[in-house]
């Protein structure tokens, strides 16, 4: 009998998810597990310092849950202690950039709530990787050559993440030691224990504005997610602070397009743009904590609002998302990350995680919705995604990708829902990304249409063929209780295991 799947971007974390699965725990387990794997052996896409963003499926729960794992700004966030430092943006990169780390919180209320299993046995994995090492990816060793500047700068990020080749070994004794103390004294020892201490610490070094406080009062918050109806789906999206209301307003839009309208080609991708320039603007005029400011929901839910204005979208951000299914009927889409590639690129010494830079999304000009506040969660891009039909989970799915996680989700979905395909084929599939700018159509070289785009009007970029800003996009599609199908994106180093 098939106890479950699980797509991941990375083969060691794929591996390390079906593992658990086989040793008797469920979709929920698996998932923790393999991304613990992923924030030892991606790290410039994620860290145990970064963000957790999940929506879950009980078995036989007539709808889904969500998990905002979202870290705020520290308790001296303000507009005039970053300007006092000198910036008149909001820093990008460096110890202004942080905030509160909210992936293991995370982790511990859905293990506490779903899992089957403990911190120790989930951890185990990435614990073992961390101190034994892993062989690092091509794609790992060319992040590490591009971030070497960033690195360079931090003498314990330098250390731990040199440039390096593919089919190096990468070791990681301080993570080791960091996962090894989550295990054993659980998420309030990592807020409120050694390792939180160290992070507080790193911070006020480098005068920075999380405090020691700030930690140890975190807490994710468990949410409902919204949805909107695509062809004869129930499409679910976390509600804000993420740009979830971003995606759904697309596909509220695209809705009312019929299939054949969606074929490959110009007429696409100009729809595509219209539908995506109509949106973002939506989002940054009204997305933020809505603890500070409720977003309406008409503007996005409503397909003949219009928007006006630009987005101010920015590019970066490198992220992992991963899907899992079981035996039982539990169903999970998780994302996670650490913000743009290798986060702050601060690292807080003795713990061997990097830092996020999820404080990047804020601004510094007071009139803005997603304004620079004390304790406060900042306009988040990360978005997992889940459809139903009927009432019954029928598809899991989402992609990393920053800013454009709305347009690359969108397209898996129309990929798999409109274009007939098989999941594998259409995460595969070439994409088209509109840059943060709005003016640049972003377009793999080995799309079919990229020749009549060139001549289209359209300002077109090529980009390599399977490149990753275009996301690591995985799916699985339900077929019955113990029956899916799978696919994970070739443009990752990802794999889909079935055990």
């Amino acid at each position: 009998m098939t106890k479950g799947v699980i797509a991941t971007p990375h083969r060691l974390a794929s591996e390390a998810g079906a593992q658990v699965l086989r040793d008797g725990g469920n979709a929920v387990d698996a998932a923790i597990a393999a991304d613990a794997v992923l924030c030892v052996v991606y790290p410039h896409m994620t860290s145990v310092g970064g963000d957790l963003m999940a929506i879950v499926w009980p078995a036989n729960a007539g709808e889904p849950v969500g998990i905002i794992g979202a870290g705020r700004s520290g308790e001296l966030a303000t507009i005039e202690a970053v300007r006092a430092r000198g910036h008149e943006s909001m820093p990008e990169r460096g110890v202004l950039s942080v905030t509160v780390p909210g992936t293991v919180e995370a982790w511990g209320r859905l293990l506490e709530r779903f899992g089957t299993l403990g911190l120790t046995a989930v951890l185990e994995p990435a614990t073992a990787l961390a101190a034994n090492g892993y062989i690092i990816t091509d794609h790992l060793a060319d992040a590490l050559k591009e971030g070497a500047e960033l690195l360079g700068k931090e003498p314990a990020a330098q250390e731990l993440y040199p440039p390096m080749e593919g089919g190096m070994l990468l070791r990681n004794a301080d993570l080791a030691s960091a996962l090894g103390d989550i295990s054993r004294k659980g998420i309030g020892g990592f807020y409120r224990g050694e390792v939180g201490t160290a992070i507080a610490a790193a911070i006020k070094r480098r005068d920075g504005l999380i405090t020691a406080l700030d930690l140890a009062t975190h807490r994710s918050q468990w949410v409902e997610p919204l949805a909107v109806s695509y062809r004869n789906l129930t499409v679910y999206e976390l509600p804000p602070p993420t740009q979830g209301l971003t995606a759904l307003a697309m596909l509220a839009r695209l809705d009312r397009i019929s299939p054949a309208q969606l074929q490959p080609g110009v007429a696409f991708v100009k729809t595509f743009k219209q539908i995506r320039d109509e949106c973002y603007p939506l989002r940054d005029r009204y997305i933020t904590d809505p603890e500070f400011a409720v977003a309406p929901l008409d503007p996005f839910l409503d397909p003949d609002h219009v928007a006006v204005g630009k987005s101010d979208a920015k590019e970066g951000g490198d992220t992992i998302y991963m899907c899992a299914a079981d035996e039982h009927g539990n169903f999970v889409s998780l994302i996670q990350s650490v913000a743009y590639g290798f986060g702050s690129g601060v690292v807080a010494e003795g713990t061997g995680m990097l830092l996020q830079n999820r404080g990047a999304y804020f601004k510094l000009d007071p009139r803005h919705v997603n304004r620079l506040e004390p304790k406060k969660r900042t306009m988040h891009t990360l978005i997992p995604a889940m459809a139903a039909r009927g009432g019954r989970p029928a598809i899991v799915f989402g992609s990393m990708g920053g800013e454009g996680q709305p347009q690359l989700q969108t397209q898996v979905l129309i990929n798999i829902v409109d274009h007939g395909m098989e999941p594998a084929e259409a995460v595969a599939r070439p994409r088209i990304r509109i840059m943060a700018g709005g003016e640049v159509v972003s377009v793999e070289a080995d799309d079919p249409v990229a020749r009549d785009l060139n001549r289209s009007g359209l300002k077109i970029e090529l980009v390599p063929p399977k490149h990753h800003s275009h996301g690591h996009a995985h799916a699985i599609v339900i077929d019955g209780p113990t029956s899916w199908r799978a696919g994970a994106d070739p443009r990752s180093d990802g794999s889909v295991e079935f055990t």
